[in-house]
């Protein structure tokens, strides 16, 4: 049986553990990055986001399966960061059951609720990012990046 490698290696796993604000960047139909926050949960070595499907991020996502994610790095938190370069696929969310856990991260669960019900009408997709290599570490220097 064939064995999928593991690309994340135990430090960025644990440091995934963490509620961080991530930065997607995904390659627009102009060519020029575009880069946004959201909230990510690891799904094994996957990093998984939650959009509406109608947002920029996910068109670009569809025609051209390539971007980057930069987690960390924060100053005032963090050492360092880490780069993640990978390939995008674009879910559906039945029943909005990965938008859940990924809100129960981030939020309070009167709070995840709240906006899971007003999301429940939205078209809700799941930005999977499969990573292409090792993480390339972003490291921070004082304060300044």
């Amino acid at each position: 049986m064939h064995t999928k490698k593991q690309v994340l290696n135990r430090s960025v796993r644990s440091f995934l553990k963490a509620p961080r604000i991530a930065r997607l960047a995904t390659v627009g139909s102009d060519g020029y990055p575009h880069t946004v926050p959201l909230y990510l949960m690891r799904d094994g070595d996957d990093i998984i986001f939650g959009s509406d499907r109608d947002e920029c991020k996910v068109r670009n996502a569809l025609a051209n399966p390539k971007g980057a994610v930069v987690i960390g790095g924060d100053p005032a938190t963090d050492a360092a960061g880490y780069m993640i370069q990978g390939d995008l696929s674009i879910e559906d969310d039945i029943g909005q059951v990965m938008m859940r856990k990924l809100l129960s991260r981030y939020e309070t669960k009167e709070e995840a609720d709240q906006l899971a019900a007003e999301w429940a009408e939205g078209d809700l997709v799941i930005i999977r990012l499969t990573p292409i290599s090792d993480p390339r570490v972003v490291v921070i220097f004082g304060s300044q990046l």
